[in-house]
C-alpha cells in the first residue's frame, strides 16, 4: 500500500526556465614572481591554490579566493597570494576569522511545492527562497539555530528540482555542501519517487518514445515491458551523453523508485519518455544520506551539524 506521505501531485503545465547565471569572480592580487595564474593545473603536478582548498573540503574555491585576499590563509607558514599554485603535500591553514564565518553558514532543507521554482524568479513563477521565512520553518525542527534575515543572503540552491516537481531542495550558504552536491566530480546519490504512465505499442528510443496504443494509468507495472526497464537502468542517452547507471524499481505498480547520481536537465521525465512511460508526479526523498522524512509540503528546517549528505 502506497504511503499516503508519498501522495504526488498532477503538475501544470508551464514554460520552460534557464539557470542563473553564475556569480561574477572576484578581484585578484598581482602574482608574485615566480607563481603562475594561468590555469587551475601548473608546473609539476601543482595546483592552484583555491582548488587544492576545495579539494581538501576546507572552502569552495570562491570562498577560498575570498578569504585569501583578506590575508586569513597561509600556505606553509607564509601569508597566501591570490592566483598562487601549491604543491600537493603543502600545509594550507587557515585562521580562526575564517572558521568563524564558515560556522555561521546555514543549509537549509526545504519541502518544495509544485509551482515553485527552485532559483531565481522567472515567468511570473515564486523561488522558493521566498518559502524561506520564520512561520514557516518546521514545528519539529530542533536544531539549535535562530533564524535571522540575513541567513537568506547568498543563499542558493544546491541542485534543482523543475517547477512541475516537489520534495526535497538543498538551499545552502555553504560553498562545501554546493560543491559536494553539484560540483562536476559529485556522485551523491538523489533518490525520486516518479508516478507514471504508460502508453503500449511502437518502439523505444527517442524517434518513436511513445506508442500508439491506450495509456495505462493503473496496475503500469503489470504491462511495462521487462526490456525497457532494465533500458532505464542503463543504456539510455540524453543529448548525445551517455547517461550512468541508474536504480529504478516498482515501488508500487504505479510507481518508480529511481536512484540516479547525476542531475541532467528534466533527466527522469526525458528518460521515461524515451521508453514509453509518462511522468504524472515526481518528488525527491532523498539526497545522499538527507532524508526528505516527515517535512511538510512548504516548510522549511535547517541541516543539523551531525547531519552528512556523504
Amino acid at each position: 500500500m502506497t504511503d499516503p506521505r508519498d501522495a504526488l501531485p498532477t503538475p501544470p503545465a508551464r514554460p520552460r526556465f534557464q539557470r542563473a547565471s553564475a556569480p561574477p569572480a572576484p578581484v585578484r592580487a598581482p602574482v608574485p614572481a615566480g607563481q603562475t595564474d594561468t590555469a587551475a593545473h601548473g608546473p609539476g603536478g601543482t595546483l592552484r591554490l583555491n582548488k587544492r582548498m576545495a579539494e581538501l573540503g576546507l572552502a569552495s574555491r570562491r570562498e577560498a579566493d575570498e578569504w585569501i585576499a583578506r590575508g586569513w590563509v597561509s600556505v606553509d607558514g607564509r601569508p597566501a597570494v591570490m592566483g598562487m599554485q601549491v604543491r600537493p603535500d603543502a600545509r594550507i591553514e587557515v585562521n580562526r576569522q575564517a572558521r568563524g564565518e564558515q560556522a555561521r553558514r546555514v543549509t537549509i532543507l526545504l519541502h518544495k511545492p509544485v509551482g515553485i521554482v527552485s532559483g531565481q524568479a522567472e515567468d511570473g513563477h515564486q523561488p522558493a527562497i521566498t518559502l524561506v521565512q520564520p512561520d514557516r520553518r518546521w514545528s519539529e525542527d530542533n536544531a539549535r539555530f535562530f533564524f535571522h534575515p540575513s541567513q537568506r543572503q547568498s543563499l542558493v540552491p544546491a541542485g534543482r528540482l523543475d517547477i512541475d516537481s516537489t520534495g526535497l531542495l538543498v538551499l545552502t550558504q555553504d560553498g562545501r555542501v554546493a560543491r559536494q552536491l553539484i560540483g562536476e566530480d559529485s556522485g551523491i546519490e538523489k533518490e525520486y519517487l516518479v508516478r507514471v504512465s504508460y502508453t503500449a505499442g511502437g518502439e523505444a528510443g527517442p524517434a518513436q518514445p511513445q506508442g500508439d496504443g491506450p495509456a495505462v494509468t493503473q496496475n503500469v507495472q503489470a504491462v511495462f515491458p521487462p526490456e525497457r526497464l532494465a533500458l532505464l537502468r542503463h543504456g539510455l542517452s540524453l543529448d548525445g551523453q551517455a547517461l550512468r547507471p541508474a536504480r529504478v524499481e516498482w515501488q508500487n505498480p504505479e510507481q518508480l523508485r529511481v536512484v540516479l547520481t547525476e542531475g541532467r536537465k528534466r533527466q527522469i521525465r526525458r528518460m521515461c519518455e524515451q521508453v514509453g512511460l509518462k511522468v504524472v508526479g515526481l518528488k525527491r526523498v532523498r539526497i545522499g544520506q538527507v532524508m526528505l522524512g516527515n517535512l511538510p509540503q512548504g516548510q522549511w528546517r535547517y541541516l543539523q551539524p551531525h547531519e552528512r549528505f556523504g
